[in-house]
């Protein structure tokens, strides 16, 4: 930044100099650049990012064009020096170091391995550069070695799957007013990296929420609570902008950092915090008969104990029941017939549970409407008839879901 139009047009020569010669090159730059010119509204685009900066949550950073480059260059000057004092292999250099594609700088180096790698882009040897221009190994014979590690080491990496974190973001707070009290209220979106969500998965808690579980797991979990940060109780200021944004930030790092232990993460202290409100909701309104406010609570709860990774439990086929339910009563037999498919598939392994029967009855029943095979799950039933009492002693799945304790 600090450098004037001579140290640019030193850095432009000192590329130019060691650019590939001939006229595919200049012919490169000369459509490169034709590119920028058809393009002026990236100008538009660099001014906006204040703007998008603004509307998403997060730190993002935003660089020029030529900021990059000048950074790269620093890195790669620093980088050479600790090669040569090391005894490293040089790095390549002219067209392998400086050769654009697209806008983008390829580097067969310690750089690669750390950023490319790792960002999911294709290699240069992926894509089938097979000439010099891309072979480190042509310049410099010791570097074949480590030519062949990356390779292989890009190999494995595309074989392989990345597991799949769960991220919690504190989407929007709001202060609600009672007449009593007076708190805020954040929402919190579950959401796993490297997916999108049409329907995220979202809770909404205050303050003595999290505070609550924060206390259940300390009595519990002593030592794994340890090293957990917990942002403490205020007097005053307790509806600042300033203080609700940092406790947004606290908040996400607490639930993160709970996630990351395994034995805190499977506890119900951790799991019932997240979604038993919402079963308890959803039984009320089911038991009221309002369904289709019944149907988007099941529905929420259903998505937290998917992404929580709790979706054999007890809990888990409730949910499903209660989906069953008010689809069946909301006239849409083939989502309530697809639940108590799930559900079933779920009990296969299972001998006897309190929901097999109810959900067999169900299935057979929705099966004949929506015209579906149902042989199977009448045939289950009959076994379990005549293991157990008669069918018509036996509850409905709605008489199970209302008569269940959500405590």
């Amino acid at each position: 930044p600090g450098a004037g139009p001579g140290g640019m047009a030193a850095r432009i020569l000192h590329r130019l100099r060691h650019a590939l010669a001939g006229e595919g090159s200049r012919e490169e730059r000369v459509r490169v650049g034709s590119e920028a010119e058809d393009f002026p509204e990236s100008s538009e685009l660099e001014d906006d990012t204040e703007g998008l900066s603004t509307r998403l949550s997060g730190t993002l950073s935003f660089t020029s064009h030529d900021e990059e480059e000048e950074e790269a260059e620093e890195e790669e000057e620093k980088e050479d020096g600790v090669g040569e004092e090391l005894g490293e292999p040089p790095q390549p250099t002219g067209a392998a170091a400086g050769a654009e594609d697209g806008g983008r700088c390829w580097d067969l180096g310690a750089g690669w391995t750390r950023a490319a790698l790792l960002s999911g882009a294709v290699a240069p040897w992926e894509e089938g550069h097979t000439n010099d221009e891309w072979n480190p190994a042509a310049e410099h014979p010791g570097s074949s070695l480590l030519t062949r590690q990356l390779q292989e080491l890009w190999r494995k990496s595309r074989g392989s799957l990345a597991p799949q974190r769960l991220l919690f973001e504190v989407t929007s707070a709001s202060v609600v007013n009672e007449r009593s009290s007076k708190y805020v209220l954040y929402t919190i979106y579950l959401i796993r990296s490297g997916r999108f969500d049409k329907a995220p998965a979202a809770i909404s808690r205050r303050y003595s929420d999290f505070e609550r579980l924060n206390r259940r797991l300390r009595c519990r979990f002593g030592c794994d609570m340890a090293d957990v940060a917990f942002p403490r109780k205020r007097l005053r200021r307790n509806f600042t902008a300033e203080t609700i944004a940092k406790r947004s930030r606290a908040f996400e790092q607490f639930l993160s950092h709970l996630h990351s232990i395994a034995e805190i993460r499977r506890s119900p202290e951790f799991l019932e915090f997240f979604f038993l409100q919402d079963l308890q909701a959803a039984q009320r309104l089911t038991c009221t008969g309002m369904y289709r406010e019944a149907l988007a609570t099941w529905a929420n709860a259903y998505r937290l104990q998917d992404r929580l990774g709790v979706c054999s439990s007890g809990r888990f086929l409730l949910t499903l029941a209660g989906l069953a339910v008010c689809h069946q009563e909301l006239d849409e037999l083939g989502e309530a017939h697809g639940c108590c498919e799930q559900a079933l598939q779920l009990l296969e392994a299972q001998g006897s549970h309190p929901l097999l029967g109810p959900f067999l009855q169900a299935h057979v029943h929705l099966a004949w409407k929506v015209g579906k095979d149902k042989r199977h799950s009448e045939a289950r039933l009959q076994d379990l008839q005549e293991a157990g009492p008669p069918l018509h002693q036996q509850p409905t799945l709605k008489e199970c879901l209302i008569k269940e304790l959500l405590e």
